[in-house]
This record gives C-alpha cells, structure tokens and sequence, in this order.
C-alpha cells in the first residue's frame, strides 16, 4: 500500500515534528551561533524546525502533484533522501534573506544551518523509513495516516 497526500502530511508533521524537537533539543548547544544566548539559540533552532513542517506541507502538495506523471504514483525511497537539496535551499532563502521566519539579529550563519538542517533531516528520513515502520507496522496498510 502506498501512502496517500493525507498520510505523507501527517506522518512530515508527527514525525518531523517529534523527531526534529529532539534533534533540536541535543544539538543546539554545540551549534555555532556565535553571540546568541542559548535561549536565542534554540529560539533559532526551533523556528527553522517549525517552518520547515509548514513549508513541508506545501512541499507535500507539489510532489503529489508531480507524483500524478509517474506510473507507480510514488517516489523511490532515494527521492526522498534527496529532497533535502530543495527543501534545505529554500528553507535557507527564507531563513537568511527574509525576516518571515527569524528577525535578522537572529538570522543563523551557514555552518549552524546546514548542521541542523541535514542532522535532522537524515535522522527523520532513517527513522521514518526504518523504526517507524517497524513499531507502526499498520501505517503502511493504513496509507501513511496516524489519524
């Protein structure tokens, strides 16, 4: 069974949402955001987690969209790797040259981006497509929804 957009969205915000809070909560005090306080930091951190959930969302609505032109209406696991490309430059040009996500006396530097960015993001992709459904073995069967 595959998922559906339903399942997908829920199962980006319930499991980027656990995950990347736990993922936040470790490494923001090694991150190197240079002056901040770490209350900033995490400040930081958990914003860019919570616009890349929103922004992801939209995402979702795009790769159904393009999903509709393959023969299976699915992505091999391998996409989903690789999204972290498009969805990382774009979380970057809305976190560092807008003031949507962060005032710019928060903007973060490149380095601490990229490392909570990508962290994240293989921790998510490996537990989602791994331990997730092995614990959750009716979630498949269940198109992806957790609802």
């Amino acid at each position: 069974m595959l998922t559906t957009l339903n399942g997908r969205i829920q199962t980006r915000i319930l499991a980027l949402g656990v995950i990347g809070f736990i993922v936040a909560l470790i490494i923001t005090p090694v991150l190197p955001t240079g002056s901040l306080t770490i209350g900033q930091a995490y400040r930081v951190t958990l914003s860019v987690l919570l616009a890349t959930i929103i922004v992801g969302v939209l995402w979702e609505l795009l790769y159904h969209f393009l999903q509709q032109f393959r023969w299976e209406k699915d992505w091999p696991t391998m996409f989903g790797l690789l999204t972290i490309i498009n969805e990382g430059a774009l979380m970057w040009v809305l976190v560092h040259n807008t003031t949507i996500v962060l005032p710019r006396a928060l903007h973060p530097s490149l380095t601490a981006f990229l490392i909570q960015f990508i962290v994240t993001w293989i921790v998510f992709w490996v537990i989602v497509n791994g331990p997730l459904r092995l614990m959750f073995h009716r979630w498949r069967f269940q198109g992806g929804r957790f609802l």
